[in-house]
């Protein structure tokens, strides 16, 4: 099972869906050598790429607001561990790392998950998002304690989800939903036994609602490590970045993040 959820992770994201923040891409085209910690020194900036409307990691708050976000703040303390100014420049998911790739921005903060595949193309940071995937039940239910045990019993998942996948590899019915909102209102109802999702999907709508009468029952033993991608041949910017990171680690401030966001820390 270990190996067939590692192989799902490759190209699925940390939220599910194959369309979100850390869905797979390769390098496409020709691309730029990667940015040096003199040069963005020496710029006072450092640019990021991000999708903007990707909550709660990178979002404007009731849609027309600053910008704003988990990744957002994250990189934030980074450039403020650097030395210099972030500025975010915001694009489609699909046009991402194309834009990476043209040296339009320096580095990616949207939750993107470091795979084998993207390491061929891209430098990536230490993790600052570490994450399982989770069987999300009704608060009190003590039938459903791991995944064998969804064989038989029905949950909402999307179709474009690798949590779908997941489901039906351990026999569970599958109800077709069109995302996490749908599948805990049919969960809550009782229409369904229980959905698979990502970790920080739960803790984002557990943080957000408060007592959602939900809970989750088992954690896939897999995890996604998200982190801040680079073009290739960005070591030194990546090594100070590293550094910024394990700063920033140890004096809480991600801890502090993380908790603002899901209401615990994520970041390990």
């Amino acid at each position: 099972m270990a190996a067939t959820l590692a192989a799902l992770v490759l190209t699925a994201s940390a939220c599910g869906s194959v369309t979100s923040g850390s869905a797979g891409s390769a390098a496409t085209g020709e691309q730029e050598k990667g940015s040096t910690l003199a040069e963005i020194q020496e710029a006072g900036v450092i640019t990021v790429g991000t999708e903007g409307t990707y909550r709660p990691f990178t979002f404007h708050e009731n849609g027309s607001g600053d910008l704003t976000g988990y990744d957002v703040e994250v990189m934030r303390a980074v450039a403020d561990e650097l030395g210099v100014d972030v500025k975010f420049e915001e694009t489609q998911w699909d046009a991402i790392f194309a834009g990476l790739d043209a040296g339009r921005f320096d580095a990616i903060a949207n939750q993107v998950s470091i795979t084998d595949e993207r390491k061929a193309d891209y430098d990536f940071s230490t993790p600052y998002t570490v994450s399982p995937g989770v069987v999300v039940v009704r608060d009190g239910e003590d039938s459903i304690s791991s995944l064998a045990d969804l064989d038989g019993r029905t949950t909402a998942q999307s179709l474009t989800s690798n949590w779908y996948e997941l489901a039906e590899q351990n026999g569970a019915k599958i109800q077709n939903v069109e995302g996490w909102a749908q599948a805990v209102t049919l969960l809550k109802q009782g229409r369904v036994d229980a959905t698979v999702n990502d970790k920080l999907t739960f803790l984002d709508y557990e943080n957000t609602e408060g007592d959602t009468g939900l809970a989750i029952a088992a954690e896939t033993e897999d995890e996604a490590h998200n982190a801040l991608a680079f073009r290739k041949d960005s070591d030194s910017l990546v090594k100070a970045v590293d550094q910024a990171l394990a700063d920033l680690q140890a004096d809480g401030t991600l801890a502090k993040i993380s908790s603002k966001y899901f209401g615990e820390d994520v970041s390990r």
